[in-house]
């Protein structure tokens, strides 16, 4: 039993306290990953122009990011599933500490793609690993936390992102770098103790590592694919949709993501007392017709403001879908957990990732009023497979 839960007379678990050291621990990590991605967005004018990329070599670059996330993945759940999540935790962590020190002393095109694969990479590694120690503290907790720790993601990248610009322009590339990697190991040594200690469970070090031929990890990452190819697309292409469009303001397009992430922030905060409420099942239909609504809306809108409405509903609705589903791929019975996380995590990212470049050569001969209409029908895809969320609930049967 862990050392976070407590037994009443009748010998019943019951929940731990709300934020026992090792929530502390991984959300800490949630936060910190967030900050290095964050921080990478303002410094990729200054990456281009040292080594003097046109727009489709940078294009390429970021491609290798992607890649190299697709390659490690994978490789990080294997590990999980060998020597549990808090080890793999840790290492991933520890090894992802300099990739944005790489990333600034890069002289040569070569030396910064392998430095973006390792960026990209590591990012996904470390990914992986937060999520399956995430649903090891549900379970010793006995409530909820994914929703939370993918809002301290998002705080991370919005605190990595506006800081990132100052701080490029005050002590200059490598400083920032730097300073950013020295706080990071700081922050890693303080939370090192602090995570969750787990190791694999007896059925997951019996069996072989391999890809599931269960079908329930590959719909369950259709549900986060589905729902990440839109939220990766309002990213990408939601100002441009306002601007070009629906003839916004320069100002005022940029609300298109900032309503969207604005209220996914909050939702998220918020989403954990949810699904503790009415239970995974519920949430995920409620928020996916939430999505569907908002994202219909965006794309039949008139106008800027109805489509910024539109985006924000689609922020309250998307905001809570994929964690559910990571928390459900962590939890299925009768496979290692590394590698169902593996699976639904690399098919989410994926849709992020890759969807949206395929989505811009669409909306080139159609419109996005048109594909932002069309988004819908992966939603209603993931609200068709929704019964499968009830295995983010698994905890509770303990």
């Amino acid at each position: 039993m862990s050392s976070q839960d407590s037994t009443t007379a009748t010998g019943a678990r019951v929940r731990s306290s709300y934020y026992p050291s090792s929530r502390i621990a991984v959300s800490g990590l949630f936060l910190l990953n967030g900050i290095f991605v964050g921080a990478w967005a303002p410094k990729i004018p200054e990456f281009a122009s040292r080594l003097s990329l046109s727009e489709s070599q940078l294009g390429l670059m970021i491609v290798c990011f992607g890649i190299g996330s697709l390659v490690l993945m994978p490789i990080a759940g294997i590990l999980i599933a060998h020597f549990g999540t808090s080890r793999a935790l840790r290492g991933a962590t520890l090894v992802f500490l300099p990739t944005l020190l790489l990333l600034s002393l890069a002289p040569n095109i070569w030396s910064a793609a392998g430095a973006i694969f390792l960026f990209g990479g590591l990012t996904g590694a470390m990914d992986i690993a937060m999520n399956a120690n995430a649903v090891e503290v549900e379970k010793s907790m006995r409530r909820a936390i994914m929703s939370s720790c993918h809002a301290f993601w998002s705080l991370g990248a919005f605190l990595g992102a506006t800081t990132g610009g100052f701080l490029i322009e005050t002590i200059g590339v490598l400083g920032h770098a730097a300073l950013l990697t020295v706080l990071a190991a700081l922050g890693l040594a303080f939370l090192w103790r602090l995570v969750l200690s787990d190791k694999p469970h007896p059925a997951e070090t019996r069996q072989k590592v391999r890809l599931p031929l269960s079908p329930l990890p590959w719909l369950i990452g259709v549900m986060a694919l589905f729902t990440m190819i839109p939220e990766g697309s309002i990213l990408d292409w939601g100002a441009l949709y306002m601007r070009n469009e629906l003839g916004a303001s320069l100002a005022l397009s940029g609300f298109a993501f900032g309503a969207f992430s604005a209220t996914m922030a909050v939702m998220r905060f918020a989403g954990d007392h949810i699904r503790d409420r009415f239970g995974a099942v519920k949430t995920l239909r409620v928020s996916t017709v939430l999505a569907i609504i908002g994202m219909g809306l965006a794309g039949l809108a008139p106008n800027a403001y109805l489509a910024m409405v539109g985006f924000a509903i689609c922020g309250v609705g998307i905001s809570n879908m994929v964690p559910i589903a990571f928390s459900a791929a962590g939890n299925l019975p009768g496979l290692a957990q590394g590698v169902a996380l593996s699976v639904t995590t690399v098919m989410g990212y994926s849709g992020a990732l890759f969807a949206p470049s395929s989505i811009g050569f669409i909306a080139e001969h159609t419109g996005f009023a048109w594909v932002f209409s069309v988004l819908p029908v992966l939603l209603l895809v993931v609200l068709l497979l929704s019964k499968h969320a009830v295995h983010a609930d698994v905890r509770e049967k303990h």
